[in-house]
């Protein structure tokens, strides 16, 4: 075993200014010393246990890292070679997961390679390599395939769902590809993303599979989807789940309407839809709409015909009270999952292969999620209004 640890040299240390962990801390003698003492009594207790002779045999070095810097480790050995350590077993150089857990916790935050590698260094005084850390985080794939396929509950009060687009390599050139998110509200009030899937462009026929895997994985039914203005939406959610009502986003209409609106007028206009989507009733809202149309149809027909096609689905969130309302109106819920994923990625222009874009989403919605313990406000409010506009849908799963 090395020499003692010097306390008062490391408190000397100390204070002229050596850091106490990272590259020449002053803990990792001690740490050096604590792992090869434990390690020759783990020696001595094997050797009380062998039942032929058998006796220490000398070590052998090895460069182990540690939180508190990296230091060279002597392993002792046995006569025999039956001796394997349990603490730093025989193939093993990190002393404990701690830096793995670091780097994928800065990796969640969405640091690059380079300044994890940078903190790494400054850290702990270790030199890790940008193929090590993508080893590192790779760890994450099986375990995000995993939590794909992981079985839901069986009703979803509210979800919903939206797309984000970001450029991928694809066959040797950058693509656009579309990842779908499905956040989900529990019966218990709680946020819960339920899947994050891929493809190459958004789309109502992709929308459909995304839906075939919600019910494959256990979802038999969602109360209200609220989505955006895309088309054939709703008829894709209606297939597999005919029951549901679609909340069109209203805000997304009101964005995509403005920009068939020329600039001089976008102020008026904008006036006179306020009392469309901010009436107290559905009659209310559409003598706005009456209203709007006789001021401005004339002017923006495309826009007055887009309302009265999508009416159906704008308008269902009239019929609820306004702390249900605020909830499905929007799919606001869905775009700030999105807005975490972008800040993730904002430092990166495009993702050299598909498991590098969902990897890092993964690692963020499972910091993000961490958040996620609370139930929305007015909650319980909320499902005793839902038990009487779905009556019996509720009933198995409140155990009414």
């Amino acid at each position: 075993m090395s020499n003692s640890f010097d306390f008062e040299s490391a408190l000397k240390a100390l204070q002229s200014g050596k850091p106490l962990n990272g590259k020449d801390g002053v803990l990792t003698p001690l740490i050096k010393q604590l792992t090869e003492a434990a390690l020759q009594a783990e020696l001595e207790q094997h050797l009380e246990s062998c039942e032929e002779p058998n006796r220490k045999n000398g070590s052998t070095t090895k460069t182990v890292k540690s939180s508190s810097g990296t230091f060279e480790l002597n392993t002792p050995r046995d006569r025999t070679g039956s001796f394997e350590p349990q603490l730093i077993k025989k193939n093993q150089t990190k002393l404990t997961d701690e830096i793995d857990s670091k780097i994928l916790s800065m990796f969640a935050l969405g640091m690059s390679y380079s300044d994890i590698r940078q903190h790494v260094s400054d850290m702990y005084g270790l030199e890790v390599s940008q193929a090590t850390i993508s080893g590192i985080t790779d760890r994450l794939i099986p375990e995000m395939k995993e939590w794909q396929q992981r079985p839901l509950d069986e009703v979803y009060p509210f979800v919903w769902l939206d797309a984000i687009h970001y450029k991928v390599k694809d066959n040797g050139r950058y693509v656009s590809k579309a990842v779908y998110s499905i956040l989900g509200l529990t019966v218990e009030g709680k946020k819960e993303l339920l899947g994050l899937y891929i493809s190459q462009s958004e789309g109502a026929n992709y929308w459909l599979s995304v839906l075939t895997d919600l019910h494959n994985r256990g979802v038999k039914d969602i109360l209200i989807a609220s989505v955006d203005g895309l088309t054939g939406f709703p008829e894709a959610i209606a297939t597999i789940y005919p029951d549901t009502e679609v909340q069109l986003c209203v805000i997304h209409q009101i964005r995509h309407s403005m920009k068939y609106v020329a600039s001089k007028n976008q102020k008026a206009f904008m006036h006179d839809l306020k009392p469309v989507y901010r009436a107290a009733t559905r009659e209310a809202a559409e003598m706005a709409l009456d209203e709007l149309e006789l001021k401005w149809g004339s002017q923006y027909p495309l826009v007055l015909q887009s309302w009265r096609r999508k009416w159906e689905n704008l308008s269902v969130y009239f019929k609820y009270p306004d702390y249900v309302r605020k909830a499905i109106y929007t799919t606001n819920a869905i775009e700030a999952v999105h807005r975490q994923f972008r800040k993730l990625t904002k430092t990166k222009g495009a993702f050299p292969n598909e498991n590098s874009l969902m990897k890092l989403l993964y690692a963020g919605i499972l910091n993000s999620s961490k958040k996620w313990t609370m139930p929305i406000q007015n909650w319980n409010l909320t499902l005793s209004q839902l038990a009487i506009y779905f009556d019996g849908r509720l009933d198995e799963v409140l155990d009414i």
